[in-house]
């Protein structure tokens, strides 16, 4: 009887470890998202919009680093991302937008890390106001191959903490060349249909990715991060290319209006 006892309470306390294992990040990205909503409303702040379209320069610089994602593929030749975004932040702040698209498909966070580290975009960085970055999504595709669901379990959280690292080295030497650049990370989405048998653990598990994202964000001068889930989910599959994976032309879109969205809504952080 009492090693039935301990029996239960070990399994409760296993269930209880892993419930706010999972749980837990879903309540900080809310706490985090409702942060900057409040800071939205303070005093004496412009919008990033505003900032932009105040700013002398009839020409402002838009440097994107990162993955396929960043890269477009999924939609054609200037209607990726980047493309669509330039176009219409140059649009609402009546300014000329020269953008770089500098995405590399297939690309991990240690390589883009290296590639920072090694001055591959100096010039490119220092030129910039505004820098994107959207990388990770081929961190965990990498390792998940050939995984089992308990693989995955053991392997994820140093995953996480090999990109965390990638992700805050990436950004620091970003914020020292450039301490005035407006830095917009990318939140992590989830492509699965909610029939595919890893939909649920995927939607478990990306709020413990993503919540790094907006903690390595929330150390930066200037920053936000884009709410992409909002846009890419299993309630917007039309949103996706035929491989499942990337973004369409309608998907580019809806995450290009949710970034114009955030730059009239936000109030933009200063460098100190």
């Amino acid at each position: 009887m009492k090693f039935l006892k301990y029996l239960i309470c070990f399994v409760l306390i296993i269930g209880l470890g892993s419930a706010i294992w999972i749980y837990y990040p879903h309540y900080q990205l809310y706490q985090m998202k409702k942060h900057t909503v409040k800071a939205r409303q303070a005093d004496n702040q412009v919008s990033y919009l505003t900032y932009f379209k105040n700013k002398k320069a009839a020409t402002l610089y838009h440097l994107a680093i990162g993955d396929s994602v960043i890269r477009g593929v999924g939609a054609e030749q200037s209607q990726d991302l980047v493309s669509q975004f330039s176009n219409s932040l140059g649009e609402q702040a009546h300014k000329k937008i020269a953008f770089n698209n500098q995405g590399i498909n297939g690309i991990t966070s240690s390589e883009l890390n290296q590639l920072v580290q090694t001055g591959q975009f100096d010039d490119s960085i220092k030129q910039a106001d505004i820098i994107t970055i959207n990388v990770g999504g081929n961190d965990i595709i990498h390792a998940a191959k050939g995984l089992d669901l308990q693989s995955v379990f053991q392997t994820y959280d140093e995953l996480q903490a090999t990109f965390t690292k990638n992700l805050t080295d990436i950004t620091d030497r970003v914020t020292k060349l450039n301490p005035h650049a407006t830095v917009v990370l990318l939140e992590l989405y989830n492509p699965l249909s909610p029939d595919n048998q890893m939909y649920a653990l995927a939607d478990k598990l990306l709020p413990k990715w993503n919540v790094h994202i907006y903690e390595v964000a929330n150390r930066l001068p200037s920053s936000m991060v884009i709410e992409t889930t909002k846009v890419i989910n299993g309630e917007h599959l039309q949103n996706l290319a035929a491989d499942g994976v990337h973004p369409n032309l309608a998907g580019y879109t809806a995450i290009s209006e949710q970034m114009i969205y955030q730059f009239k809504h936000q109030y933009r952080k200063t460098a100190a």
